[in-house]
């Protein structure tokens, strides 16, 4: 039943709009801003139906602080006496959704606050889409950085970073479609080991990521990891045989935040440390980065060629080009330039330039990019809306048949959006 903070100072004005709101929705009650902003912090309703004007904060001050607060956008319908437009004008600027006037006429009110709640039941449904991993229902990349990234920010817990070993075993013996299912599979265990209030998501391959809220003890992640790799290797028995002799488990890395720290990428790097210790110490188990602190332990640890070439690889080698933030790309460019002056390599240097500056259509443009080009291509996005590609062994010629299948690809999916993309292209070689 979705669930409704009705917002105002005058107690019968109150009881009147829960009375009406209580048979189809749970009602939640506030009489100030104030109180208004802890309810939302503690029960996280839907929507909030609120007076526009109260005394110490209006509806106008509540939504800026709510919002202030939050990353999403807060769901607000305002009550109001005024029938002045500007204050109606005012609100939609702040983001409101909708004005009812009063005095409130029940259909009316369950009419407007029906709509709010189906348009926003279409909107989360579209958003879990967009942010959904389609194999196995987890959270895909992006949308694992950003919603984790946002606990790491301001929760207390542990930030888990998962991989499945000798999973490409499985691939190639038994095919990618065991494969699929024994992914399919992992994800269901990591939903199992995890309570509603915590996130998990899948990073690519065979790599997962989770955050535990409110978790200190690490007796509670050793046992989740015990539980992850007796029910993994029971499943993969079931599926592909009691012969199945693949070394199949989980291995972990766990960060504590904030001990270590509040910034997400930081800590991944951290909980990717510690998974390195479970690695090296035979896998199917888990470590804590504190306890790898000794700064000897880092790239010293078993410094063998084999080791080395582990630590500096990439853990999971996915498809498309290689997208570096622009300070490595510079240091790519310049060793390209380099390379190219003692073997004389083709290498072109695209020049990508977007006249929009929608951020999500901009965002659509980058993946298509990354994933039109090769493994051994790299990319970078320089300011909002350019972006510049590396062509590793490729003519001129060649770079002109990717921009035209980058050209193609962008024209089928902007369908009725208008933006347009602009390409210039020089060869590295004879340049500096």
């Amino acid at each position: 039943m979705p669930k409704i903070l009705v917002v105002d100072d005058d107690q019968i004005m109150l009881m009147i709009t829960s009375r009406i709101l209580a048979k189809r929705y749970e009602v939640i009650c506030a009489s100030s801003g104030k109180q208004a902003i802890e309810l939302f912090e503690k029960e996280k309703p839907d929507m909030i139906l609120s007076d526009l004007l109260m005394p110490e904060m209006d509806g106008y001050e509540l939504q800026m602080a709510l919002q202030a607060k939050n990353t999403d956008p807060v769901p607000m319908v305002f009550m109001t006496a005024d029938e002045s437009d500007e204050s109606e004008s005012q609100g939609f600027a702040l983001g409101a959704v909708d004005y009812i006037r009063k005095p409130l006429k029940a259909d009316i009110l369950l009419r407007r606050v029906a709509n709010v709640i189906e348009n926003l039941d279409k909107i989360h449904g579209l958003k879990r889409a967009a942010d959904t991993d389609p194999m196995t229902g987890l959270l895909n990349k992006s949308a694992s950085q950003r919603e984790i990234g946002g606990l790491c920010k301001n929760s207390q817990g542990v930030l888990l970073m998962i991989d499945l070993d000798s999973f490409k075993l499985v691939n190639d013996i038994y095919g990618h479609n065991m494969g699929d299912k024994i992914l399919i599979r992992f994800a269901e265990l990591i939903k199992e080991v995890i309570r509603t209030t915590d996130l998990a998501g899948r990073m690519g391959g065979d790599e997962f990521i989770a955050f535990c809220q409110h978790v200190r003890q690490k007796s509670v992640i050793i046992e989740k990891t015990a539980y992850l790799n007796e029910k993994l290797l029971a499943s993969a028995k079931e599926y592909m045989g009691k012969d199945m002799s693949i070394p199949l488990g989980t291995s972990i890395g766990a960060v504590f935040v904030p001990d270590e720290g509040t910034d997400f990428t930081d800590l991944c790097h951290k909980a990717d440390k510690a998974l390195y210790k479970v690695k090296q110490g035979g896998k199917h188990s888990c470590a804590f980065y504190e306890e790898t602190h000794n700064p000897e332990e880092n790239l010293n640890l078993q410094n063998n060629i084999s080791n080395m070439r582990m630590i500096l690889g990439e853990r999971n080698r996915e498809t498309g080009a290689y997208f570096l933030e622009i300070s490595q790309f510079k240091v790519m460019y310049r060793f390209a330039v380099r390379f190219n002056d003692n073997y004389q390599k083709d290498i072109q240097f695209m020049q990508i330039t977007l006249d929009f500056n929608n951020e999500s259509k901009i965002e659509d443009f980058r993946n298509m990019l990354v994933k039109s080009l090769r493994r051994s291509d790299c990319v970078t996005q320089n300011g909002k809306n350019q972006f510049l590609v590396m062509l590793m062994e490729a003519n001129l010629q060649e770079a002109y048949i990717v921009r035209d299948r980058i050209l193609s690809r962008w024209q089928q999916m902007r369908a009725n959006f208008k933006g347009e993309a602009a390409f210039e292209i020089e060869s590295i070689t004879g340049l500096e």
